[in-house]
């Protein structure tokens, strides 16, 4: 994404070690389910915004500078959730957000121990979920991947890396469990 709005896009890429042979494998980004209540802040803010120039009075600047709050608020809750990612790749699945820190958490592929899938039943009905990862760590930095897109087809590729990873078969696995590509 060229130009004044290129801040947006987190690069994910960078992050690969290509030199050991990572390779991406997905990137996720949030549910557009997720962005629904910041769009409706900037929609009111916005309509507010609007409405400012019918008062006359002191009240004017009041409605004006409130107005601006909330749009400016709803802007950087939808830029924080564009920006936060999702990423699997053949060795470590990892999350980058933020919009001026950035900050960013993984975790190898083979210390993950256990992946619970939660689904509400909006997630149900919308097609998201939520991941929450159990790995050899105790402290860890990336435990709950919230507002994930087709979680049942992310956690089956995420499952199928950890194969792949654990029997060093590579991507012929996938053709024993039926996907021969045809």
């Amino acid at each position: 994404m060229p130009g004044p709005l290129a801040w947006l896009d987190p690069k994910v890429e960078r992050y690969l070690l290509v030199e050991d042979g990572e390779m991406l494998r997905d990137e996720v980004m949030r549910h557009w389910a997720s962005r629904v209540w910041p769009t409706l802040r900037l929609a009111v803010g916005v309509w507010f915004f609007a409405g400012a120039f019918v008062f006359r009075s002191w009240f004017f600047w009041v409605v004006l500078v409130l107005s601006l709050l909330v749009i400016a608020q709803a802007l950087w809750s939808l830029a924080d959730q564009y920006r936060d990612r999702f990423v699997v790749t053949n060795q470590k699945v990892y999350r980058v957000h933020g919009n001026i820190d950035q900050v960013r958490a993984s975790v190898p592929l083979t210390r993950i121990l256990d992946i619970t899938v939660d689904r509400p039943a909006l997630g149900r009905l919308l097609g998201f979920g939520h991941f929450v990862f159990e790995s050899a760590a105790q402290d860890q930095g990336l435990r709950e991947i919230k507002w994930v897109p087709q979680i049942d087809e992310r956690e089956r590729l995420i499952q199928r890396v950890i194969h792949e990873a654990g029997l060093g078969t590579g991507p012929t696995t996938s053709a024993s469990s039926g996907d021969d590509g045809t």
